[in-house]
């Protein structure tokens, strides 16, 4: 923990301008356009569903700060996945974001033995800085906005991620995203490459036939119908290595619309690939708000 925290000073004072931290005073405006601070993802960062974007979460500008909360379901052809959490933006340069996230079993944990309805747990705490680039702001060049981040992850089934061929219950992922917003065309494209040990995001823990940091790619793109309606659609590689589970890429097709800038309502088709018995797909559900 102090060394997490440490690392979250260090991250801080790059994040934050020396200007800035002068002046000391960051007001709750809500500068950016509408839908433009991306949702919040599984995994509680801004972004997409699936995959996070270079933008920073929540309505903030530079010299402002802001916060959204979310909750996601997703329902699959055997599980239900349940996710919620918070983000806070500030300066328009650090996120830090935090979620819970519950794999109900459903049936499958009776037939497996671990009884009906058994829940997976796991928290997630992120910290994403930008780093180059302003998605809106810079219209006039070809440069994307570019952010770092940081997710660390607890699974809380240590015993059985472990018994499946897992080697840890906690995990690190770090991953570089890149977002172009051309405006005037209302269209996003984002690339993230991530460094992870994670299987399933972290649900099955971390590592398994190997110990190695795997690197994927994740994408996205996204339309603007109207100023309050997006449609997209994403895909995330994942590693393949849980000797007892194939494990393969995620998709999803998504609509997002925010009747106001205060909330926001993302519904999707999303494909997680196989997850232990058999290809999952459903729907998916989530409810933002915040400023």
């Amino acid at each position: 923990m102090k060394k997490l925290m440490c690392l979250l000073g260090l991250l801080t004072a790059i994040a934050v301008p020396a200007a800035s931290r002068a002046e000391s005073v960051f007001d709750y405006t809500s500068g950016k356009l509408l839908l433009t601070g991306g949702v919040n993802t599984v995994e509680g960062t801004a972004g997409g569903g699936l995959t996070p974007w270079a933008v920073i979460g929540s309505y903030g500008e530079q010299g402002q700060f802001g916060a959204n909360l979310y909750a996601t379901d997703v329902n699959t052809t055997d599980y239900d996945i349940r996710s919620y959490g918070g983000v806070v933006g500030l300066d328009d340069r650090l996120e830090i974001s935090w979620s819970h996230q519950d794999f109900d079993t459903e049936a499958v944990g009776a037939a497996l033995g671990l009884g009906q309805g058994y829940t997976i747990g796991q928290d997630v705490l992120g910290v994403k800085v930008k780093v180059l680039g302003d998605a809106v702001l810079e219209q006039d060049s070809w440069l994307p906005q570019v952010a770092v981040g940081i997710q660390f992850k607890k699974n809380q089934n240590g015993g059985l991620v472990k018994a499946l061929g897992a080697r840890d219950d906690e995990g690190t992922d770090y991953y570089v995203s890149a977002t172009k917003l051309f405006l005037a065309k209302g269209l996003l494209v984002n690339a993230t490459i991530r460094a992870t040990k994670a299987n399933q995001f972290g649900i099955l823990g971390f590592g398994g036939i190997d110990d190695d940091y795997h690197y994927q790619f994740e994408g996205s793109v996204a339309y603007l119908l109207t100023r309050k309606l997006a449609i997209g659609a994403e895909v995330r590689t994942k590693p393949d290595n849980l000797a007892v589970a194939k494990e393969d890429a995620a998709f999803d097709v998504f609509v997002a619309y925010a009747p106001v800038k205060h909330i926001s309502v993302t519904l999707a088709y999303a494909d997680l690939g196989n997850i232990v018995t058999r290809r999952q797909t459903g729907l998916y559900a989530s409810l933002q708000v915040g400023f």
